[in-house]
């Protein structure tokens, strides 16, 4: 289950190694962005919009001003520039200019002695909104007269997509069997157990600003705030402290982050802005409600012969991520399975909502969830079973699909035999009790975008490698560890490649002063990029390394390695050098060394050139399979999850107990979205603002999870890894609805699948069946 790729060891013990962070994490000592020192710093505060849209007729902030112990007061006056995370697509500002657009939009802010003080100032605040129609839904968005959000949007629509692979009427015409379904995913926050908060410190005599966040992409957000405040990069220094969880929440600069870096200018002075739950939600950036209209055509053994998808999301009142999410949900119908063909039509629309954005599995998760939906209930149809008809569509290794994405290692196969026999798929399936079933699903997901959001020219991740007297190595990276145990890998990565023991190895990350430029934590990139980049240069110092080593040996370099700490020859001689000695060695006459070391994807590896192409390519996919067992109340329509069975191909497991918390994190966060996760608004004021109204599991709900990790060695990923984190969300919950329905005999078209939802379902189908009896004089 976990070898080595051929002519290696494996990097890790065969259970792997905790997290380098992890003591720090458990004892307290690390450091989130609240939790730092800021002593003498300034409260900063928001004043948001109370109406979903508007014009801003007047905004007066005197009185606030003059308010005793207020030292900043900032509004859309002070901040031009609009910000974003694609430069094709900045149509936001960090304080409302003109238009509100949605309710709880920062208006004004400030920065006080304290809480209370900057509180009364909010209340000083003099905002004259007239109010315009809010569109609340995608329908009265895009109905004909609707008000538009932005005035260069007709129809509200952000981005539409159209797309056509193959021929998909013909393939439709060769099915046996062709059917439709329509399925309603709900809105979804990231929930993260930290809060958002800044922390920012502006130097008057030296007209620079360092940030503190809770960012996952630092380089973005070092960018806005050189845009909107109009600073020079080269003074501005931002620093990733500890994350507690971000999940997408944080892949863009945020409103926030760039409002209290304005209030630090204003104020020459420190700032911190925490905000509360409510706040966070408001904030928001996570999954839209997306509707899904699938069409799929099957033959009679189970060969896929095309597929129809039209998908509208909400997007909410900003562009963000959206244009990238509307394209992911089309382009990943891709990669999982051989489709002969596929149409794809997408709508991104504006709604008076806090914007949505990117959240884990971006873009693909309600599409797969449909498509996996459709594709179990035709199995049924015709008497196959699911595993059969995936089997019967799989793809073979290396191969590029019909939107030219590149698929270079592929174990969906193992992942389906692994859970199949696991679960007793084959001998429990349509023997369990009435109210209990087994439902099953595949997901994918890229291990990182091949072409990057801000194209520079750049490689696509850098980790510098520094060597100094005292024989210690530092991995430099900006790489940003969110919990998900970057560092880790870039430390075990730097020191299997130098044959050292990881203890060596310290890892400094996210300081754009000492750390090279990183893209940041998103799209699964880090261990696919920063892992191949972090091997790059242990590789580069190691051969500086043994060259000391041979000069001080008197051996050739060529018949030298080091392992386990030890430089010595390969062949049968005893002679060795210690790690610290080489490193002596190699220091004579240069002094500290510092490496670098890159990775870049080819340029056949970034996608096709239709419009969009770029989007969901990949050096590498990951691959899972699941089964959900689950039971249902049928009197109460409550479902709980009595166990799950997944395989996931992550390529190579370069720490097997990282990747098993990862797979387990992506299956708990996969039945929030199925069972009971979805934010609700009332006239567009959010009624999920704490964790009490926005309902996550919790170890109650939380089944047992056999987890089971498949190897396929990629043969471009670091030791032959992928991505780990996010393959595996996407599954779940159609597993789930498919289990509902082999217990009840109930299709559910809506997420999540609440009790209600599955009463309205079982009440639903009781009618059709006693119509079905009724004689047809006496129907009414």
């Amino acid at each position: 289950m976990h070898n080595a790729p051929p002519g290696r060891r494996r990097p890790t013990p065969a259970a792997g190694v905790p997290l380098i962070d992890g003591i720090d994490k458990v004892t307290g000592r690390a450091r989130y962005t609240a939790d730092l020192e800021h002593r003498g710093a300034l409260v900063g505060r928001i004043l948001r919009s109370p109406v979903g849209h508007g014009e801003i007729l007047r905004l007066d902030v005197t009185r606030a001003r003059r308010l005793e112990g207020v030292v900043a007061v900032v509004t859309g006056e002070d901040c031009r520039h609009t910000y974003g995370v694609l430069p094709v697509a900045m149509n936001e500002y960090p304080l409302a200019r003109g238009k509100v657009r949605y309710r709880g939009e920062p208006v004004a802010a400030v920065a006080a002695i304290d809480a209370e003080t900057a509180a009364r100032a909010l209340a000083l605040i003099e905002l004259e909104v007239r109010e315009l129609p809010a569109h609340y839904d995608t329908a009265s968005a895009r109905a004909p007269g609707a008000v538009l959000l932005h005035e260069d949007r007709p129809g509200n629509i952000e981005r539409a997509v159209h797309h056509v692979f193959g021929d998909p009427a013909a393939g439709f015409a060769t099915a046996d069997l062709v059917r439709e379904a329509c399925i309603d995913c709900a809105e979804v926050n990231h929930a993260q157990i930290e809060p958002h908060a800044a922390l920012a410190e502006y130097d008057p005599q030296t007209a620079r600003l360092t940030m503190q966040s809770v960012s996952q992409v630092t380089f973005y957000l070092h960018l806005m705030l050189a845009r909107c405040l109009q600073m020079e990069e080269s003074r501005i220094r931002v620093i990733k402290p500890f994350v507690g969880g971000g999940f997408g929440a944080r892949v863009e600069a945020l409103n926030f982050e760039i409002v209290t870096a304005m209030l630090a200018r204003a104020a020459e002075g420190r700032v911190l802005m925490e905000l509360t739950r409510e706040e966070t939600f408001i904030t928001h950036r996570a999954r839209p409600q997306t509707s899904v209209r699938i069409k799929l055509g099957l033959t009679r053994d189970g060969r896929l012969t095309a597929c129809e998808c039209e998908v509208v999301q909400r997007g909410g009142a900003y562009a963000g991520y959206g244009i990238i999410t509307i394209l992911y949900a089309g382009a990943l119908l891709h990669g999982l399975y051989d489709i002969p063909a596929v149409k794809y039509d997408g709508y991104r629309v504006y709604t008076n909502l806090p914007p949505c954005g990117a959240m884990r599995g971006h873009g693909s998760v309600d599409t797969r969830h449909a498509f996996e939906v459709l594709l179990d209930r035709m199995a049924r149809e015709l008497g196959l079973d699911p595993f059969a008809v995936r089997r019967r569509n799989l793809l073979v290794a290396p191969t590029r699909t019909l939107n030219e994405l590149a698929v270079n290692s592929y174990g969906l196969a193992d992942c389906l035999d692994r859970v199949e026999e696991a679960s007793g798929w084959r001998g429990r399936r349509g023997h369990l009790p009435r109210g209990k079933g087994l439902g099953m699903a595949c997901s994918h997901y890229v291990s990182g975008a091949a072409k990057p959001i801000h194209w520079t020219g750049e490689p696509h991740a850098v980790v510098n490698l520094k060597l100094d007297w005292d024989g210690s190595v530092t991995a430099l990276t900006g790489a940003a560890d969110i919990g998900q145990g970057s560092s880790t890998m870039v430390a075990i990565a730097v020191a299997e490649t130098l044959g050292v023991p990881i203890e060596r190895i310290r890892v400094v990350a996210g300081d754009s002063a000492t750390t090279p430029k990183d893209n940041g934590a998103y799209s699964s990139r880090i261990t696919f990029m920063v892992g191949n980049a972090a091997i790059d240069a242990a590789r580069r110092l190691k051969k500086l390394l043994i060259a000391a080593a041979a000069h001080k040996l008197g051996e050739d370099p060529e018949n030298l390695d080091c392992l386990g700490g030890l430089f010595g020859s390969t062949r049968a001689t005893q002679t060795t050098l210690s790690f610290a000695d080489a490193a002596k060695a190699a220091l004579v006459n240069e002094g500290t060394l510092t490496v670098k070391g890159t990775f870049t994807c080819p340029p056949e590896a970034q996608g096709g050139k239709h419009k969009g192409g770029a989007v969901g390519s990949t050096m590498g996919f990951s691959y899972g399979a699941q089964v959900v067992e689950v039971s249902v109340d049928e009197a109460t329509g409550r479902i709980v999850v009595e166990r799950v069975w997944i395989a996931l191909d992550c390529g190579f497991a370069i720490n097997p107990l990282a990747v098993r918390g990862q797979i387990e994190g992506s299956v708990w966060m996969g039945m929030g979205q199925a069972l009971m996760e979805e934010t609700r608004y009332l006239d567009g004021m959010p009624a999920h603002a704490s964790l009490l109204e926005y309902h996550v599991p919790t170890s109650v709900d939380s089944p047992p999870i056999e987890a089971y990790i498949v190897e396929s060695i990629d043969p471009n990923g670091p030791f032959g890894a992928k991505e780990t984190s996010e393959g595996a969300l996407a599954g779940f919950a159609p597993a789930l609805i498919a289990a509902v329905a082999d217990a009840l005999d109930v299709d559910l078209d809506q997420l999540p699948a609440t009790p209600d939802r599955v009463m309205d379902a079982l009440v639903a189908r009781r009618r059709r069946q006693r119509l079905q009896h009724q004689p047809a004089g006496d129907a009414k």
